[in-house]
Protein backbone atom coordinates (compact mmCIF):
# COMPACT_ATOMS: atom_id res chain seq x y z
CA UNK A 1 0.00 0.00 0.00
CA UNK A 2 2.84 2.39 0.76
CA UNK A 3 4.16 2.04 -2.79
CA UNK A 4 0.66 2.58 -4.22
CA UNK A 5 0.42 5.95 -2.51
CA UNK A 6 4.06 7.04 -2.77
CA UNK A 7 4.03 6.46 -6.53
CA UNK A 8 0.81 8.42 -7.00
CA UNK A 9 -0.93 5.38 -8.46
CA UNK A 10 -3.69 5.64 -5.85
CA UNK A 11 -4.63 8.97 -7.44
CA UNK A 12 -4.36 7.38 -10.90
CA UNK A 13 -6.92 4.78 -9.86
CA UNK A 14 -9.29 7.51 -8.72
CA UNK A 15 -8.81 9.36 -12.03
CA UNK A 16 -9.57 6.13 -13.91
CA UNK A 17 -12.76 5.70 -11.88
CA UNK A 18 -13.79 9.27 -12.71
CA UNK A 19 -13.17 8.53 -16.40
CA UNK A 20 -15.30 5.38 -16.18
CA UNK A 21 -18.03 7.43 -14.49
CA UNK A 22 -17.89 10.01 -17.29
CA UNK A 23 -18.14 7.30 -19.95
CA UNK A 24 -21.06 5.69 -18.12
CA UNK A 25 -22.89 9.04 -17.87
CA UNK A 26 -22.29 9.76 -21.56
CA UNK A 27 -23.66 6.31 -22.42
CA UNK A 28 -26.78 7.14 -20.40
CA UNK A 29 -27.36 10.24 -22.54
CA UNK A 30 -26.07 13.03 -20.32
CA UNK A 31 -24.50 16.00 -22.07
CA UNK A 32 -20.71 15.90 -22.25
CA UNK A 33 -20.45 19.54 -21.14
CA UNK A 34 -22.57 18.83 -18.05
CA UNK A 35 -20.44 15.83 -17.14
CA UNK A 36 -17.22 17.78 -17.61
CA UNK A 37 -18.46 20.66 -15.47
CA UNK A 38 -19.53 18.28 -12.72
CA UNK A 39 -16.43 16.07 -12.65
CA UNK A 40 -13.72 18.67 -13.37
CA UNK A 41 -13.44 19.91 -9.75
CA UNK A 42 -12.88 16.33 -8.57
CA UNK A 43 -10.28 15.76 -11.28
CA UNK A 44 -8.44 18.92 -10.23
CA UNK A 45 -8.45 17.91 -6.56
CA UNK A 46 -7.14 14.44 -7.39
CA UNK A 47 -4.41 15.96 -9.58
CA UNK A 48 -3.36 18.09 -6.61
CA UNK A 49 -3.38 14.97 -4.44
CA UNK A 50 -1.24 13.13 -6.97
CA UNK A 51 1.24 15.99 -7.06
CA UNK A 52 1.45 15.98 -3.25
CA UNK A 53 1.88 12.21 -3.07
CA UNK A 54 4.73 12.23 -5.57
CA UNK A 55 6.61 15.08 -3.91
CA UNK A 56 5.97 17.75 -6.54
CA UNK A 57 6.87 21.38 -5.94
CA UNK A 58 4.19 23.30 -4.05
CA UNK A 59 2.83 25.25 -7.08
CA UNK A 60 1.92 21.95 -8.80
CA UNK A 61 -0.07 21.04 -5.70
CA UNK A 62 -1.63 24.45 -5.14
CA UNK A 63 -2.65 25.27 -8.72
CA UNK A 64 -5.13 22.44 -9.32
CA UNK A 65 -6.49 22.78 -5.78
CA UNK A 66 -7.00 26.51 -6.22
CA UNK A 67 -8.61 25.99 -9.64
CA UNK A 68 -11.10 23.47 -8.25
CA UNK A 69 -13.09 26.05 -6.26
CA UNK A 70 -13.92 28.49 -9.07
CA UNK A 71 -14.74 25.61 -11.40
CA UNK A 72 -17.04 24.14 -8.74
CA UNK A 73 -18.72 27.52 -8.14
CA UNK A 74 -19.14 27.95 -11.91
CA UNK A 75 -20.83 24.55 -12.09
CA UNK A 76 -23.15 25.40 -9.19
CA UNK A 77 -24.03 28.76 -10.78
CA UNK A 78 -24.57 27.10 -14.15
CA UNK A 79 -27.07 24.72 -12.58
CA UNK A 80 -28.79 27.51 -10.67
CA UNK A 81 -27.83 26.17 -7.28
CA UNK A 82 -26.43 29.47 -5.98
CA UNK A 83 -29.69 31.40 -6.23
CA UNK A 84 -31.38 32.51 -3.06
CA UNK A 85 -34.72 30.88 -2.45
Amino acid sequence: METLFASGHAADIILAILLIEAIWLIARGHATADIAATLLPAVLIVLGLRAALTGAEWPWIALPLAAALPVHLWDLARRGMLRRQ
